[in-house]
């Protein structure tokens, strides 16, 4: 169990890191269309501001998402366990793309400004298929070799 909840936690973080590095380069390709010019340091800052700052939103998101994805994929390798690889990294995948598609229905907003795009979109799953990977990683039982 302790093991499980630090696979999960690890690809939560991972999954947020990936997530928050993509949206704040999103935003900046945005800006660089303006016309403006962004350096090495603004995208710096601008990864460290949006890590710090966007935990009161995004990363509960990240994980409430995560903690549906993850447990449907295990049921799922029950009865395919040769899938587990590319089920946990599908898991994540859709599970990041279909939390904002499902905010834009519900609420009827786009929190990340950049998955108003697909490619902003599908740059979020990439996101939750590295959390799924990291998932999958921690979570698998170790073979010892006669």
């Amino acid at each position: 169990m302790i093991k499980t909840t630090a696979a999960f936690l690890l690809a939560v973080i991972g999954t947020y890191t990936v997530g928050v590095l993509l949206i704040g380069q999103g935003n900046l390709a945005n800006v660089t269309e303006m016309g403006l010019t962004v350096n090495f340091g603004d995208r710096v800052d601008t990864f460290l501001h949006d890590l710090t700052h966007m935990t009161a939103i995004y990363l509960p998101l990240v994980s409430i998402s995560s903690l549906i994805a993850f447990p449907v994929a295990a049921g799922i390798f029950r009865l395919k366990p040769d899938y587990r690889l590319f089920g946990y990294v599908a898991a994540g995948f859709v599970a990041l793309i279909a939390m904002h598609v499902i905010m834009k229905m519900v609420v009827g907003l786009t929190g990340v400004a950049s998955t108003r795009t697909l490619t902003g979109l599908l740059a979020q799953g990439m996101a939750g298929a590295i959390g799924g990977y990291l998932f999958h990683i921690m979570t698998q039982k170790k073979t010892v070799d006669s």
